[in-house]
């Protein structure tokens, strides 16, 4: 509702004002929401920038582990090394962080396996392509490890964005033009009454010659 929907009478003057109170004070809230998620962010961020530092350190470690084993053994041999391939189920569940839903993992399929799990004899493998298969699954431990962290530190951005451009949105734009604009309703009815009481004094002073 605009204040120049508002009829220019003083119970519509009483609901302009009702009105500008309810914007200062959701702006208010929204600040404060802001400030919180501000917080929220600089508290998490740290951890997310730490879980992608050791991401990026293991994926160093499991490529350079995969360039000696395809030195040693070849690109065909690491291909039957890798077959068959699994399938790694993932439970997630969503934890509200200031009403952001942010995904959890609860749990998910071993990712490390022994020589054995994988059913492939060590000896016709070679050390380097077992280091190899034990690096990449420490990097995906890491990357899930990672992703709850990385995917809060992102939605606690964007509502953050949103929260600032509400907040400049009512402070800027929509409190200035309300403000604005009960002021002209408010000299409306001031010339009104002003006029009022002037055609009033007018006709008081024409029964007073009449008699």
């Amino acid at each position: 509702m605009s204040v120049r929907s508002v009829p220019p009478t003083r119970s519509g003057l009483v609901r302009a004002s009702a009105q500008l109170n309810r914007v200062r004070k959701g702006r208010e809230l929204l600040n404060r929401k802001r400030e919180a998620l501000i917080t929220e962010l600089f508290r998490s961020a740290r951890p997310a920038l730490d879980a992608r530092q050791q991401v990026e350190d293991r994926a160093h470690q499991a490529y350079r582990a995969l360039l000696e084993a395809l030195a040693a053994r070849g690109e065909s041999a690491l291909r039957t090394y890798a077959w068959p391939d699994r399938e790694i189920e993932i439970e997630l569940e969503h934890r509200q962080v200031w009403g952001i839903a942010v995904p959890s993992i609860v749990s998910h399929t071993p990712i490390q396996r022994t020589l054995t799990a994988r059913e492939t004899a060590g000896a016709s493998v070679g050390p380097a392509a077992a280091q190899t298969a034990t690096e990449f699954e420490r990097l995906i431990e890491l990357v899930l490890e990672a992703l709850p962290k990385e995917q809060l530190v992102r939605r606690l951005g964007v509502a953050l964005s949103k929260a600032t451009r509400q907040v400049n949105t009512l402070q800027l734009r929509v409190e200035p033009a309300l403000t604005s604009e009960l002021s002209a309703l408010k000299r409306m009815l001031e010339e009104r009454e002003r006029d009022e009481r002037s055609r009033l004094r007018h006709v008081l002073r024409r029964r007073e010659r009449t008699r």
